[in-house]
């Protein structure tokens, strides 16, 4: 049972938002399927390891799950099909900057074969899946150019349901903005407003340390030669630090997520300055591009914030990991999310911190080398979004880099997580024992 409804046109723009709904089927086979199914973790895009193997998802199980996806057709009309175990509701829309297609899913579980998404076909690049919020999926499409959306519908079929729905070439002008920039907006921007107000942070019972495991849900982040992705490494790591900060009880220790899902840039930041972070700490691992070095580039890096890169690499690293949103599914922001009022005092607050946080580098380097592989120049900086924070001294940690066949396989070990977060620790103590010293 099918009810489908068009979205409005928007402006100039002649492409109509499909929202459509699926009452679930009462069909014995669905139900069973979805009984097995909720006997399952979530399955992230790529299974590789004890991280990924780990429980990611909290709470009840979810609501259906996509079991396939696929892509048929040419360059002038392609074809995407989701198999579902029921019936959900699914949104439709379309983005520019880049030209993509997303698909807005309740709490929806992907049991989808190995490599789905990653192989052109038709008007569609790739195709990536996976939670965005708490209680909702998404897939996000990168097509080749821009598209108009055909034909979408939801029937059942083989014991489930099938969304599908076609993309036809189009041209720029006929695409305009797309159907969806209002609904995929980036978080408000950060003001001075926004942060606690008459709050004597030398008066907080234990420091507030955050801790931010990178990517998650829909964004995997780097991948490995076996297929291990860097959300699932880094998520490993940041609960293992978790559990060393908070066995000692001198700190109030947060974390950005704590699951797989996705959060947005923003939205990290709004998260540190909501818990009055004393010490912010972003851990990724990254991958180089396929070229004659990056196999042979290993180790890890701190970098800590720079309106000028350090380096070309750097800025190209940090480049990279300011358009998560946009893999995502996000419009692209604008700005550094400072209002022009506040521009002098927030630059004075950010420089005192930046200080701390150069600070921290220093004993956080001193303490990884003594545990894991460093990179060759194991200090650099570069204009991280989700290190402009006013409030709080602030570094992102390269564990190492899929890239790399010895990193990967060490990363992907419990051992070497346990020692990574044993060495963060030590820095954290050392970090905090001397401001205590230094405080009249």
């Amino acid at each position: 049972m099918l009810a489908a409804r068009a979205g409005a046109r928007q402006g100039r723009v002649a492409l109509a938002t499909l929202l459509f709904t699926v009452v679930q089927t009462s069909v014995n086979a669905v139900q069973q399927a979805a009984a097995e199914a909720r006997g399952t973790s979530v399955i992230t895009k790529t299974a590789a390891g004890a991280a990924a193997a780990e429980e990611l998802r909290p709470g009840p199980p979810p609501a259906a799950e996509a079991t396939a996806a696929t892509v048929s057709g040419d360059s002038a009309r392609s074809t995407f099909r989701l198999t579902l175990t029921s019936g959900v509701q699914a949104e439709i829309y379309t983005l520019p900057s880049p030209y993509r297609v997303i698909v807005d899913l309740p709490d929806v579980g992907f049991r989808l074969p190995a490599a789905s998404g990653e192989h052109p076909q038709g008007l569609v690049k790739t195709f990536r899946y996976g939670l965005f919020a708490e209680g909702k999926a998404r897939v996000v499409i990168d097509t080749t150019g821009p598209v108009r959306i055909d034909k979408a519908g939801m029937v059942a079929a083989g014991g489930g349901v099938v969304l599908s729905f076609d993309m036809i070439a189009t041209d720029p002008q006929s695409f305009g903005l797309g159907t969806g920039p209002a609904r995929s907006a980036p978080a408000p921007h950060a003001t001075m407003q926004d942060e606690p107000p008459g709050r004597d942070r030398g008066t907080k019972a234990k420091p507030v340390v955050m801790i931010d495991p990178g990517h998650g849900g829909i964004d995997g982040g780097a991948m490995g030669s076996t297929k291990l992705l860097e959300k699932n490494i880094v998520l490993a790591v940041a609960r293992e630090l978790k559990a060393q900060l908070s066995v000692s009880g001198r700190y109030d220790v947060r974390m950005t997520r704590s699951s797989d899902v996705f959060v947005s840039l923003d939205g990290r930041l709004q998260a540190s300055r909501a818990a009055d972070a004393d010490l912010f700490i972003s851990l990724h691992a990254d991958s180089l591009a396929a070229s004659g070095f990056a196999g042979s580039i290993r180790g890890a890096t701190v970098y800590t914030l720079s309106e000028r890169a350090s380096d070309e690499q750097t800025r190209l690293m940090a480049e990279k990991e300011n358009a998560s949103d946009l893999v995502a599914g996000l419009s692209a922001g604008k700005g550094d999310g400072v209002d022009e009022v506040n521009t002098i005092l927030f630059d004075l607050m950010r420089r005192e911190n930046a200080n701390y946080s150069a600070d921290f580098s220093n004993v956080l380097v001193g303490k990884l080398r003594r545990s894991i592989a460093m990179s060759r120049d194991p200090q650099r900086s570069a204009a991280f979004k989700v290190l402009k924070q006013a409030h709080a001294p602030s570094v992102l940690v390269e564990l190492g880099y899929l890239s790399h066949t010895e990193d990967e396989s060490l990363m992907n070990s419990l051992e070497w997580q346990r020692k990574a977060a044993a060495s963060i620790a030590a820095a954290v103590d050392a970090y905090f024992a001397k401001r205590r010293a230094s405080t009249p």
